[in-house]
């Protein structure tokens, strides 16, 4: 079953409110309108539905939620190979004219337009402070669901654009909105301490009748630890600059507090199946108390996830299957894959190196090496196809925050104010014993605990390496890498890996020298496709059942040493860009928003 009735009716609730071309030039709306429709629960509930129809948009569903965020060092993709818009964002050379920043900034204020117009109605409406609990109840719920949404599309905004207007105030006559940039710092706390004051009154997943597809209590109380760590981390300044404010360690108490008080309020254990947690979404499947804690909720006909993202499916009207297509627009470098503890349950999980052709058969992914899936999605997984000739709005519903991340966002902060303390190696504990069969967890994870938790650089090393298997493929990797300050030298060492691997490959000496050459692969008995070497160098396969394909071995590049996507990828991430050592992460402002700020806004620094 696939319930989603959120965005749905989110859809009938935009004709309620007022439209508006863009932020800087909003239509009005009468006091009698709002006062309408925020008097009372059901028609307020339309108002705030409202907010999550930019999630639907473009904007967001194809470029903000997976498209927008390479690269990285466990995500990739060839930017230099065209100048189209997508291309020029993973190339870090956007121009103001690129219409998936244009659609993104579009989607973002209109959000928060609704979002201040749900604020202002909520607050002001004789509901709120009703004598009736239930409708009082709701109203404060909605009222945290209008801010907890605000913030998160403020944050993604100063994560591309730097200091950007600050919009707080719903469209009405006389209010200005013509708005210069704000301080990026300024905006994200007062979007912290606007959820801080609105939680408490909020209500759980499962007293909510949408559950994980609306934002709940616990969907809040992590966004306040984890836009607390952006606002305590560093950030890029208009003179190519990587700094933290003088501040930042408040930010941290914040967040080790907030993500504390999820674990003390509502723990949970994480679910036994890592590779479950994901199929869920290919099988319409959202627990409350689980692991996911908000996720998307598109409707059956919106939705891009299986369709850029994840495990290629070859369809069209001539396939043999009613599944459609898919393609994977952001690969995962093989470095990554090579990362992983080889008993670590995750990896296979994460990386994928097979596809599924016409004949609804898996085989070998076309590219090998340079394209391996994120596993965590395909349409392939869906119960029913929804056609042959289907590619977009697939239903599967796009996973915003998990438990696993309060775990580990609580150690960080944790281990940043007082070291790796016995609580915060406890929640890195968790997260590791659900990535390793029982028998192994002496070893893997007591052990592996113990001996990173020597020193805070020690366990902080470590926390960076747990987020990226935990969350390999989710693509919030760029954020982290941000706020950390090692963007930079992440990529140098992902281009180095790679390097060594493709020289261990093709001279067969080095630290690299017994990872596979080739892969031999088949499909097995249940018709699944299975490696026969994917963790060590083999002559030969025992017999001619398997088939051999280059894997390491295809790094290397007789021409140029390396093959291309290796040292150009990265480039401009490395030594390449406006300053070397540093990324320019911050976009241009799209120049409809400039043309429209009647003077207020320009592009200025960052080497623009």
């Amino acid at each position: 079953m696939k319930p989603s009735k959120l965005i749905i009716i989110a859809g009938l609730a935009v004709m309620l409110l007022p439209s508006c071309k863009d932020f800087l030039n909003p239509d009005s709306i009468s006091t009698f309108d709002t006062n309408y429709v925020f008097s009372n629960v059901d028609d307020a509930r339309k108002g705030v539905n409202a907010i999550y129809v930019q999630f639907g948009v473009d904007g967001f569903r194809s470029r903000l939620s997976n498209n927008m965020t390479g690269n990285t060092d466990i995500e990739r993709q060839s930017g230099w190979t065209s100048a189209g818009d997508r291309y020029q964002i993973w190339d870090l050379n956007a121009l103001a004219s690129n219409g998936d920043l244009r659609q993104f900034w579009n989607a973002a204020y209109t959000a928060i337009r609704d979002a201040n117009i749900a604020i202002d109605g909520i607050e002001a409406s004789d509901a709120l402070n009703s004598n009736d609990v239930l409708t009082a109840k709701m109203m404060n719920h909605m009222l945290g669901e209008a801010y907890t949404l605000r913030a998160y599309w403020y944050s993604m905004l100063v994560y591309y654009f730097g200091d950007v207007p600050n919009v707080r105030l719903a469209p009405k006559a006389g209010n200005d909105f013509f708005l210069p940039k704000e301080d990026r710092n300024v905006i994200l706390s007062q979007v912290i301490e606007d959820m801080r004051n609105v939680e408490g009154k909020m209500l759980w997943a499962d007293e909510l009748p949408y559950g994980i597809e609306q934002v709940s209590r616990e969907y809040t109380l992590g966004m306040i630890a984890r836009i607390a760590l952006q606002r305590g981390g560093y950030f890029l300044t208009p003179d190519l600059n990587m700094e933290r404010k003088n501040d930042y360690l408040e930010y941290y108490q914040i967040a080790k507090d907030y993500s504390q008080k999820l674990i003390s309020l509502k723990d949970r254990d994480l679910p036994a199946d890592f590779r479950q947690v994901f199929l869920n979404n290919a099988k319409f499947i959202s627990p409350v108390n689980d692991d996911i804690l908000f996720e998307v909720p598109f409707s059956l006909n919106n939705g891009d996830v299986g369709w850029n993202i994840g495990i290629t499916v070859q369809g069209g009207a001539t396939a043999s299957h009613t599944y459609g297509s898919e393609n994977n627009y952001m690969s995962i470098p093989v470095s990554y894959y090579y990362s992983f503890d080889t008993l670590d349950i995750r990896r296979d999980v994460t990386c994928a190196y097979y596809q599924v052709n016409t004949s609804f058969v898996e085989e070998f992914v076309s590219g090998g090496v340079s394209n391996i899936a994120q596993g965590k999605w395909s349409r392939y997984f869906l119960d029913k196809g929804p056609g042959a000739s289907s590619a977009k709005n697939t239903g599967i519903n796009w996973p915003m925050l998990r438990y696993s991340d309060v775990l580990l966002m609580y150690a960080e902060a944790e281990n940043e104010l007082n070291g790796p303390t016995a609580s915060a190696q406890e929640a890195l504990k968790r997260v590791r014993q659900r990535a390793f069969d029982a028998q192994y967890w002496t070893e893997k994870v007591d052990n592996y605990v113990a001996g990173v938790s020597g020193s805070k650089a020690d366990f902080f090393d470590a926390i960076v390496d747990e987020r990226g298997w935990e969350f390999g493929g989710e693509m919030i990797r760029k954020y982290e890498l941000i706020r950390w300050g090692i963007y930079s030298d992440k990529m140098a060492e992902t281009v180095e890996t790679l390097k060594q691997m493709a020289d261990a490959a093709f001279t067969g000496t080095g630290q690299y020298a017994e990872l596979p050459d080739y892969i031999y692969w088949k499909l097995n008995e249940s018709g699944r496709f299975t490696v026969l070497n994917p963790n060590r160098k083999i002559a030969a396969a025992p017999d001619q059942t398997w088939t051999r394909s280059p894997w390491l071995l295809d790094l290397h590049n007789d021409a140029t040493t390396y093959q291309q996507w290796i040292t150009k990828d990265w480039r401009n991430y490395i030594d390449e860009g406006p300053k070397p050592g540093v990324v320019r992460y911050i976009f241009p402002i799209p120049e409809e928003a400039i043309t429209n700020s009647q003077g207020f806004l320009k592009n200025d620094g960052y080497g623009f």
